[in-house]
């Protein structure tokens, strides 16, 4: 939530536990080493070495994953494999399926992927390194797009710490978001003494007029929804070449995932809110980016215009889940009002600054100055 690593949240995956439940995934092989922990925050990870090569070993709290909500993001990272975009392969469990249950956790296990993790020792939301890796990642996601064409599996059940998109395309954005907080009650019990309601009718008035009339009609598409480049493996020509961390996937659409692309990858958002620049955001990133998609599926100037529309607000569901989780599974009311304030209010609040409405306007008018 900063610049600062934090202690992580989760216990790091020990040798033993690593060893268990490697027998359940008989195809993984024996254990040999443990060789790199994930610092990543919602959940624990590790490198673990076999005889049978190096694979991933992923751990989650079964109040955030149970083997049947990673069901659902293995079966769209499949569809995506047989469709060419090169995601990990999910290594079968004993008995079938992804996942494994012990105790209190869940536990998935992939291939190790081809490419550098040129940024595993960055910040999740640094911008990209370069230009030619944003444009990279642009054509990166238009192919997972097109591959997503066609995809029919239904919405995500209601997990902890996955996007959806139900509160922006709502023709009344402030009651989609009073159901929102409703299903939730930590997420309800945080907010019932603070004006929440008064701030997203503010928000939506400021930044949302005439959204839903502009995103009725666009196709809904299974998409990734974290897409920055640290869940990317990159070539040594700098394109991508593997996608990674399908854990907020879900049926949002092509404008959403774009928005957020740019939302996460365009703009300094840890430096911001430690006080460092008067907001300067890479618009040629984001215009890169653009020109890397258009050369995979079309953007018409409209595409454009709805993506920069969405970009203020894309945030406001996904912001809204992690105050119910720092409220709810972790009760750390410090987070979570960091989760509410300083992510989902302050960073709409800077598309309404100076410098957040002219990177706006750089992005419409395609012309980074």
């Amino acid at each position: 939530m900063g610049t600062a690593l934090e202690a992580p949240t989760w216990p790091a995956i020990t040798h033993g536990e690593a060893e268990a439940i490697l027998a359940r995934f008989p195809s993984a092989g024996r254990l040999a080493a443990l060789h790199w922990h994930s610092p990543r925050p919602f959940s624990a990870g590790a490198l673990v070495e076999t005889e049978r090569g190096t694979f991933f070993l992923k751990r989650h709290h079964q109040s955030l994953r149970t083997p049947e909500g990673l069901d659902e993001e293995h079966g769209f990272m499949a569809h995506l494999r047989a469709g060419g975009v090169p995601v990990p392969e999910v290594v079968p469990a004993e008995g079938g399926g992804g996942a494994v249950t012990r105790g209190d956790w869940t536990y998935e296990v992939h291939a190790r992927s081809p490419g550098r993790d040129i940024y595993r020792d960055r910040l999740s939301w640094t911008p990209f390194l370069s230009h030619r890796h944003a444009f990279e990642a642009g054509v990166a996601l238009a192919r997972l797009h097109r591959a997503s064409e066609g995809y029919a599996a239904p919405d995500r059940a209601a997990h902890p710490l996955v996007a959806s998109f139900t509160v922006l395309p709502s023709r009344d954005p402030l009651a989609a978001a009073a159901d929102y907080v409703a299903a939730r009650p930590a997420l309800a019990g945080f907010l019932e003494d603070k004006p929440w309601r008064q701030e997203l009718a503010r928000l939506f008035a400021a930044l949302g007029t005439g959204l839903p009339e502009r995103l009725a009609g666009h196709p809904r598409l299974w998409t990734h929804n974290d897409w920055h480049p640290s869940n990317l493996l990159w070539s040594e020509d700098g394109a991508v070449r593997t996608v990674f961390d399908f854990g907020l996937a879900a049926r949002t659409s092509a404008h959403h995932d774009l928005a957020t692309a740019i939302e996460r990858t365009a703009i300094p958002w840890l430096d911001l809110a430690e006080g460092r620049g008067d907001g300067p955001a890479d618009a040629a990133a984001a215009l890169a980016l653009l020109a890397g998609y258009r050369t995979v599926l079309p953007l018409t100037r409209s595409d454009v215009e709805t993506v920069v529309r969405l970009l203020p607000l894309v945030h406001i569901e996904f912001a809204l889940s992690e105050v119910d989780y720092f409220a709810g599974i972790l009760r750390d009311g410090a987070q979570a009002m960091l989760a509410w304030q300083g992510y989902l209010v302050d960073h709409a609040d800077w598309f309404l600054s100076p410098p957040g409405r002219d990177f706006l306007n750089q992005l419409e008018s395609g012309d980074a100055a």
